[in-house]
């Protein structure tokens, strides 16, 4: 437990998920630099901005990745065990998953994520769509072991983890990551998964400072969830959003930059920020096939397969959990 907690869960009638989101907010901007986690993002208000991004001209993953999911899944669902639960970490929206479904037999279906009524809502209209599918949502920071429903428990388990969610951890937690999905999902477990390529830094930028300020507003939207969720007072005019590209490091960098000095409150903390003071809230790392699959083999898989979209902008990935 974060060292803040006993105290947090002794001040306030916090739930298991709020305790750890103050928790962790206490923690991260009292470092220097500050920091938020990005795993934050997702309430309710941050998983609708974020769909906002995916449909951005200037944001390709999303569109790559589907158009990978599309035009390969056939050669995809030979990967998938007839009657095996497919587990996706971090479920979203299920418009990736759909394109799955369509495509392969399986007995069940598994989304993990943090906002669990946005979970709900997406697993609620999954079942509208296919009736004949059990499906089992599970709310859980996806990112630590969590649970599986009993009800999958006898069936061959195949995670699916698309999106460019890994890059989001740095490479030695990416690695953790891979790791503990293959423990939850036990032995013989195969995982499809998206990684994003390294590429021009010009459509990487783009990517990231869309011309609408919708990926400012989702960058923001975490500011407004402590305010609401845990009594910040954080004036969201005075920060704007940052985002560059860290070429040694192979990462998108996102920071929220004070525009003035100024004290926050949160939780009955103050937390003080000079003129042109950075909140970093996320990195994006682009990777190499070649640096993608030693990282794979590094947690305990072996790579099967690969396939990328014409230009060598995004790719998706069969591993099987090695012996």
């Amino acid at each position: 437990m974060n060292v803040h907690a006993p105290a947090l869960a002794k001040a306030h009638s916090f739930d298991e998920q709020t305790l750890a989101f103050a928790a962790d907010v206490i923690d991260d901007l009292s470092q220097h630099p500050k920091r938020l986690s990005p795993k934050y993002f997702y309430d309710a208000a941050g998983s609708e901005l974020f769909e906002q991004i995916t449909r951005l001209p200037e944001y390709y993953p999303t569109r790559t990745e589907l158009g990978i999911l599309r035009d390969r899944g056939c050669a995809i669902s030979a990967f998938v065990p007839d009657g095996s639960a497919l587990v996706e970490f971090g479920a979203g929206a299920t418009t990736k998953v759909r394109l799955l479904l369509n495509e392969c037999a399986v007995g069940a279906y598994v989304p993990v994520d943090i906002s669990g009524d946005f979970l709900q809502a997406q697993a609620d209209a999954l079942r509208q769509d296919f009736p004949t599918l059990d499906v089992h949502p599970v709310t859980a920071d996806f990112t630590a072991p969590f649970a599986l429903p009993e009800a999958v428990s006898a069936m061959p388990k195949i995670g699916f983890f698309p999106g460019s969610t890994l890059g989001n951890f740095e490479p030695h937690e990416a690695c953790a990551f891979l790791r503990s999905a293959r423990n939850i999902l036990g032995q013989g477990a195969q995982m499809v998964i998206g990684v994003d390529l390294e590429k021009d830094e010009r459509v990487l930028y783009a990517a990231y400072n869309d011309k609408a300020g919708v990926t400012a507003r989702f960058n923001l939207n975490v500011l407004q969830r402590i305010n609401r969720e845990l009594g910040g007072n954080f004036d969201l005019s005075a920060f704007i959003h940052r985002a560059i590209y860290n070429r040694d490091r192979h990462r998108i960098e996102m920071h929220l930059i004070s525009r003035k000095a100024q004290t926050v409150r949160v939780l009955g903390r103050s937390f003080a920020f000079r003129a042109g003071e950075s909140i970093h809230t996320e990195n994006s790392y682009k990777y190499s096939l070649e640096r993608f699959t030693a990282l794979a083999r590094g947690a305990g898989w072996t790579p099967r397969h690969c396939w990328t979209d014409a230009a060598a902008m995004f790719s998706v990935h069969a591993l099987e959990a090695s012996d």
